[in-house]
């Protein structure tokens, strides 16, 4: 699903900073894994790369059989909205729009008519234990509930994979294990989910850690 061969990444400066180096990485797909490591070590870097949020300086990142390298700014949107399904720490909801609106929002992009994405968008919301709170907005969620109000955001475009940017770092402790129930969940279904966490906790409900260290993979690439 992912295969990373000897990238590299570094970013200029007057003292230019080799965030990246020599990764060697592979993902089967519906794997459930996470991406640990220190703050500064690579680890968001490296989680921009394999969303095509970031390009790369040398090697090769396959991303379902697709070779991601120099891409156009509309081909790189295309593939991400295709193949990858985000969710971040700060659940990045629009405050205005209920439940509902926020989950179907990313099918409004793809020019879907109103009911069928809404029809999508509710069963995603269903799919999270959260039916009853499709009016609702974001205000009016508890932590947990944004987050899985995202998780339904990210699900429903049918992507390839998921990839959770510190998913429960806005989260107490109670209620990040049930966020990685629901991540646990999708991926006994067949979900293919990369998490990246300084969180012990939530590298133990994922089923590898993939340990990086000043810009270098250190263990759990097997």
């Amino acid at each position: 699903m992912i295969k990373l061969k000897d990238v590299n990444k570094t970013y200029p400066g007057i003292v230019p900073l080799h965030v990246l180096k020599d990764i060697n990485l592979e993902i089967a797909r519906g794997e459930l894994v996470s991406i640990m490591g220190a703050s500064g070590s690579g680890k968001s870097t490296l989680l921009n790369i394999l969303g095509i949020l970031d390009n790369y300086d040398s090697g090769e990142y396959i991303l379902d059989g697709q070779l991601i390298r120099d891409l156009s700014e509309n081909r790189a949107a295309e593939l991400r909205n295709n193949l990858i399904g985000f969710v971040f720490q700060s659940f990045n909801l629009i405050s205005y729009k209920n439940a509902l609106e926020n989950v179907a929002l990313p099918l409004f992009y793809r020019g879907i008519s109103r009911r069928k994405r809404n029809a999508m968008a509710m069963a995603e919301l269903e799919r999270m234990g959260l039916a009853d709170r499709a009016t609702h907005l974001p205000g009016e969620l508890s932590g947990g509930q944004k987050q899985r109000v995202a998780i339904a955001r990210a699900m429903v475009t049918k992507p390839s994979i998921i990839l959770a940017d510190e998913p429960t770092g806005a989260l107490d402790s109670h209620t990040s294990k049930e966020v990685m129930e629901v991540f646990r969940n999708l991926n006994a279904e067949g979900m293919t989910i990369v998490i990246v966490t300084h969180d012990p906790g939530v590298g133990a409900a994922t089923n590898r850690i993939i340990r990086i260290v000043d810009g270098q993979i250190t263990d759990g690439n097997a």
